[in-house]
């Protein structure tokens, strides 16, 4: 279902309690996004947020998505467990919308150059944009987990990497990222960034499986971090935006 956000000038798809499932910048506002040079430890890496928000003489609210790199997956509980402590801070922030999270998120653990605690990579937010002309939207992250729910029996095929089963993985997150996108009012036209997160093999999943779907998206390719999705068990993650501001700050 998409909700608005009434302060941060944008509408969410509601997702779980530790982040939402996308958002869209409303009519007359532009999402944002921004990479930092260097990943901060995550408490720090808010306070970077609120930082540049207030430089820009923006409310916390207009932060839409952020995107997180842990040491090693977490167990469910453990995940479950840091969920809630993320939480808590935006919570405080008064970001909740009628106590739904609409913030977007992805949380990935890099195999190389892992941090030593979880880190912030990067956010998005919502700025004053009566130019432009085109949706700018944010698909969040998503791995295996049948309706998104936080719980061990809902990975698809735990503990099963086979060639069969990343088949089926894939195929399952793909269906995800789009449905995600038509619920945000999307196309695949608009999307200029696809993210892909695995360890497994993935030049014949990527041909056969995510090309064919991606549509006009396809010109603009994909990016393959070499990482594990937040949970152990979980194979293979993705996210996707379309957005005209890409930043390092």
């Amino acid at each position: 279902m998409l909700l608005e956000h009434p302060r941060g000038n944008y509408h969410f798809l509601q997702g779980i309690d530790p982040y939402s499932c996308g958002v869209v910048a409303n009519a007359g506002y532009e999402i944002i996004h921004a990479t930092l040079e260097r990943s901060l430890p995550w408490e720090q890496g808010f306070q970077r947020v609120a930082s540049h928000l207030k430089e820009l003489d923006l409310d916390r609210n207009a932060l839409c998505s952020m995107e997180l790199r842990s040491p090693t997956p977490f167990t469910m509980q453990g995940f479950i467990d840091f969920n809630r402590d993320y939480c808590a801070v935006l919570q405080d922030w008064g970001v909740f919308v009628d106590g739904l999270n609409p913030v977007a998120r992805t949380n990935i653990a890099p195999v190389h150059q892992p941090p030593s605690e979880p880190h912030l990579h990067a956010f998005s937010y919502v700025v004053a944009n009566p130019h432009i002309k085109r949706k700018t939207l944010i698909v969040a992250g998503a791995g295996e987990v049948l309706e998104g729910i936080l719980e061990e029996e809902r990975i698809i095929r735990a503990g099963d990497t086979s060639h069969e089963s990343m088949r089926e993985k894939t195929t399952y997150v793909m269906r995800v990222m789009e449905e995600r996108l038509i619920g945000l009012g999307g196309s695949w036209d608009l999307i200029n960034t696809v993210d892909i997160y695995t360890i497994h093999p993935l030049v014949e999943l990527y041909n056969q499986l995510i090309l064919p779907q991606m549509e006009s998206a396809v010109r603009h390719g994909s990016r393959w971090y070499y990482s594990r999705p937040p949970v152990i068990d979980i194979d293979f993650e993705m996210d996707m935006r379309g957005v005209v501001t890409d930043l390092v700050i």
